[in-house]
């Protein structure tokens, strides 16, 4: 028998014993499954994913509603399009839908699935969330590091301050300041510089949204497993050719950081050790039921804060700056707040950010209109259950439109106007919280599989924010206009801009800062 002939016999025998347990399924409850397309031999619905998931599935709800169920391939999966339906599945039956499902960029970027984001829910996943928990995302390690995060905020300030002519590429510079700020406090030292020839920064910057882009596609043989081989999107080529530059990057990060604790340039213990100092510490010493760390889980983790806790703050700063660029009146009155408060003789702080409250409310209206994560990283159901009368098969897989969600003319009047107004003091929607309690808007998801890094995201995003609004006003480039910028999205597991976003900026501040 030759390939061909096995691979269609094997698909043969797939289909059987698909649609075998399919009618097995709907004979064994009396419960439905949820509306949806209907599904084409084989491939099931992944045509109806197009190249952007979250905008085709929002389309596909007008018709089959908020629930929704699709096959792809050979996998059940459900798709929450409303508040109410995300609230059930990530509050009411959160603990059934803690696991993540098997997908080739876990496999084959994350290390096998020993990272925070994709590991199993278990002994090994609360070790890592407990570290990164308590030594970089709690209230006290945020306030510990508020100086790394200001000082390296006012250095790309300065960079912007230089004069020049030629516009800059904001996002990559927004990286760079990200990067450098997480670096310091994992690693106690910069990674990369300003310079727009550093070679080094603008790889790193294609590496991150490569593996973003990557990662959230539909991979075809995540979903039918009998033409996993053939790669037919190559897919898993490009990842594995990714991940050894990953490798490369974190292996040199480790032994560069080994090197200056040998030399006392950075401190292995005490008070003011790094992040991986303590991840490395944890080689040696088990943890209660998570055990040891390997180097394996320490890579697969700086992996996560690299990636999650660089490009997901920078793209949203600079979606907050195009906006403000095409409504200039949001502008005038943010840099109207900021000064009342800061005045022009100084660097705003982080401690002044509570007096911004209008600020605030852009950053909230950012993330409502421009989520980083518009497609929620999937969940997988443990048992079967039962969501508003539909029947979820156990293993069933779970997305959440968080996209969708947010611009629901149910909820949000006039949802694709930016309206920062509407989060103010008095608004209907004032009480709306972005950080997983109020379901309207959940850019950092909900549950106990939420974004770890939601609060350093949250601090890093609106001081960054506020400072850009603050120190500089903003221009095109000749011959562009604002009502004409272009606000396309490109879909990965976070939201980039199709196009960069290209400015000049003019400071404001006074000379003497």
């Amino acid at each position: 028998m030759n390939s061909l002939e096995l691979l269609l016999s094997t698909l043969l025998f797939a289909t059987i014993v698909y649609f075998i347990v399919r009618t097995f399924l709907k004979s064994s409850t009396a419960l439905p499954l949820p509306p949806g397309p209907k599904p084409w031999p084989i491939i099931g619905n992944l045509p109806h994913m197009g190249p952007a998931p979250h905008q085709s599935l929002a389309l596909l709800a007008r018709k089959y509603g908020p629930l929704m169920y699709l096959r792809l391939g050979y996998v059940n999966v459900v798709v929450a399009q409303s508040a109410s339906v995300a609230e059930q599945f990530l509050k009411i039956h959160d603990a059934n839908f803690s696991f993540r499902p098997p997908a080739s960029g876990a496999k084959y970027i994350a290390y096998n699935y020993q990272d925070l984001v994709f590991a199993p829910y278990g002994p090994k996943w609360r070790l890592l969330r407990k570290v990164t928990s308590v030594h970089l995302f709690s209230a006290k390690a945020l306030d510990d590091f508020r100086h790394v995060r200001q000082e390296e905020v006012a250095v790309l300030t300065n960079a912007l301050l230089k004069p020049g002519s030629s516009p800059i590429n904001l996002g990559r510079l927004l990286m760079v300041c990200t990067t450098n700020a997480l670096a310091r406090v994992i690693l106690g030292q910069k990674v990369f510089s300003y310079g727009s020839g550093d070679k080094q920064s603008n790889e790193f910057q294609q590496m991150v949204v490569e593996l973003m882009v990557l990662v959230g596609v539909f991979n075809i043989g995540d979903f039918v497993p009998a033409l996993e081989w053939l790669d037919l999107q190559g897919v898993q080529a490009k990842l594995k050719k990714l991940h050894r530059k990953w490798d490369d990057f974190l292996t040199k990060c480790i032994e560069e950081h080994n090197i200056k604790i040998d030399s006392g340039n950075i401190s292995g213990t005490g008070k003011h050790m790094t992040l991986l100092s303590t991840l490395i510490g944890l080689k040696e010493n088990a943890d209660g039921e998570g055990g040891k760390l390997t180097e394996t889980n320490i890579k697969a983790l700086l992996l996560n804060l690299f990636t999650a806790g660089t490009d997901t703050s920078s793209s949203t700063v600079e979606w907050a700056i195009a906006e403000l660029i095409r409504h200039p009146e949001v502008l005038a009155k943010a840099q109207a707040e900021v000064d009342s408060v800061v005045g022009k003789d100084r660097f705003l702080t982080e401690a002044d950010l509570i007096q911004l409250p209008y600020i605030q409310a852009i950053i909230k209206e950012t993330f409502r209109l421009h989520p980083s994560t518009p497609l929620s990283l999937p969940r997988m159901a443990s048992e079967s259950c039962e969501i508003n009368g539909y029947f979820i098969p156990k293993k069933c897989t779970l997305l959440v439109n968080v996209w969708a969600i947010s611009r629901d003319p149910a909820i949000w009047p006039e949802p694709l106007e930016f309206r920062p107004e509407r989060f103010l003091p008095g608004s209907e929607h004032a009480h709306v919280d972005i950080r997983g309690n109020d379901f309207e808007v959940i850019p950092f998801g909900a549950g106990r599989r939420m974004c770890a890094g939601m609060n350093l995201g949250i601090r890093m995003v609106t001081f960054l924010f506020a400072t850009l609004v603050h120190a500089f006003d903003w221009e095109l480039p000749e011959g562009q206009k604002a009502e004409k910028l272009n606000m396309e999205e490109a879909f990965g597991i976070t939201l980039q801009r199709k196009v960069p976003l290209m400015l000049l900026p003019r400071s404001r501040l006074a000379p003497k800062v």
